[in-house]
C-alpha cells in the first residue's frame, strides 16, 4: 500500500513539471517505446506545407498512464530532432471542455526534457527490442509524412510483432503500422499516385494483414480536411490499411473506438485516449504477468 501511495506522489510531482528522471526509481514494469514524428509539416495535395506535429491528448494522455502505471517512456523518432504538438490539439475540446486540464497537460509535457532530444529510431533498431516491453505510436497528422515510410521503424514494428509484444497506436498513428510492408516507400507512391495495381502488389507480404484494427476515419479526416486543414491530404489513412490488407472498423464520427487483436491494439481518433489508455495498460500488465508465469 505505501509502495502505490509512493508511486502517486511521484506522478503527481511529474505532473508540476519536473523531468522524467524524477521519476525514475518508480518504474519497475518495463520500458515503453513511444515513437513520435519528425515532421513539424503536413504535405497537402496541392503541395502547400500545413503546420503540424502530435496531437497533445493522443500523446499526454497514454504516457501519464504509462508512467502512473509503473511503466518508463522512451521517446525516438526518424531525425532525433525535437518534437511538438499540433497547436490545433491545444484545445479544451480534447480534455472534457476543461482549460484547467488542458493547461495541466501542456505544462506536463513540457516537463519532458526527453522530448528536446529524442533517440533516433536508427539507434533503437541497431540494439533491438529487448529492453522495451512494448511501443505506442501517438497520432496528429504527422505520422502521414514519415513514420510509414521509414525503415528502421519497419523492422521496430516487426521485431515486436514477430515478439508478441504489445503494440499500441491511436488516430493517424496507426499508418505507421505500412513501414513494415517489404517497400513501404514504393506503397506511399503508389497511394499518392492511385495506382490500385500497384499498391495491391506491393501489399504483399504485410504482416498485420487480416488484423482488425482502426485508425481515423474517411468521415472525420474530411471533416479535418474542411475544418483544420484548409485543403485535402494525399490519401485517407482507413483506405491506405484496408489497401494493405487491414480490416479497419470505424464506429461514428468522433464516437471513442478501441480495437484490440492480437498484440496490436489501436484507436481511432482523439476522443479515444482514456479508452486507449486503459487497454493498452492493461495488455501491458497482462503480457507482464504471462511472461513472470513463463519463468
Amino acid at each position: 500500500m505505501l509502495r502505490g501511495v509512493v508511486t502517486t506522489l511521484l506522478f503527481a510531482i511529474t505532473l508540476c513539471g519536473l523531468s522524467l528522471q524524477a521519476t525514475a526509481q518508480s518504474y519497475n514494469k518495463g520500458r515503453v517505446l513511444v515513437v513520435l514524428s519528425s515532421a513539424h509539416e503536413l504535405t497537402l495535395r496541392d503541395g502547400r506545407q500545413h503546420p503540424t506535429g502530435f496531437f497533445l491528448n493522443e500523446f499526454a494522455v497514454p504516457v501519464e498512464a504509462l508512467i502512473q502505471a509503473g511503466y518508463e517512456p522512451v521517446f525516438a523518432n526518424p531525425q532525433g530532432n525535437a518534437v511538438t504538438w499540433d497547436k490545433h490539439s491545444a484545445s479544451p475540446r480534447y480534455f472534457g471542455g476543461s482549460e484547467k486540464t488542458l493547461q495541466d497537460t501542456i505544462h506536463f509535457v513540457e516537463g519532458l526534457d526527453a522530448l528536446k532530444h529524442p533517440r533516433t529510431l536508427a539507434s533503437v533498431h541497431a540494439e533491438g527490442i529487448g529492453a522495451y516491453v512494448g511501443i505506442i505510436v501517438p497520432g496528429g497528422h504527422a505520422p502521414l509524412e514519415d513514420l510509414m515510410t521509414d525503415p528502421d521503424l519497419g523492422q521496430i514494428l516487426l521485431a515486436f510483432h514477430n515478439a508478441g509484444k504489445t503494440t499500441g497506436l491511436i488516430c493517424h498513428g496507426p499508418v505507421a503500422l505500412a513501414s513494415s510492408l517489404p517497400d513501404a516507400r514504393g506503397f506511399h507512391a503508389a497511394l499518392i499516385a492511385g495506382n490500385t495495381n500497384k499498391i495491391r502488389r506491393l501489399a504483399a507480404g504485410w504482416p498485420y494483414a487480416g488484423y482488425h484494427l482502426t485508425v481515423f476515419s474517411t468521415p472525420e479526416e474530411k471533416f479535418a480536411e474542411t475544418h483544420q486543414l484548409n485543403g485535402h491530404v494525399l490519401f485517407y489513412p482507413a483506405t491506405a490499411l484496408t489497401d494493405a490488407g487491414a480490416i479497419v472498423e470505424a464506429a461514428g464520427i468522433w464516437t471513442p473506438n478501441v480495437v484490440t487483436d492480437r498484440e496490436l491494439i489501436t484507436a481511432q481518433q482523439p476522443f479515444s485516449d482514456k479508452e486507449f489508455s486503459v487497454a493498452l495498460v492493461n495488455a501491458l500488465d497482462k503480457q507482464k504477468k504471462s511472461t513472470i508465469f513463463q519463468h
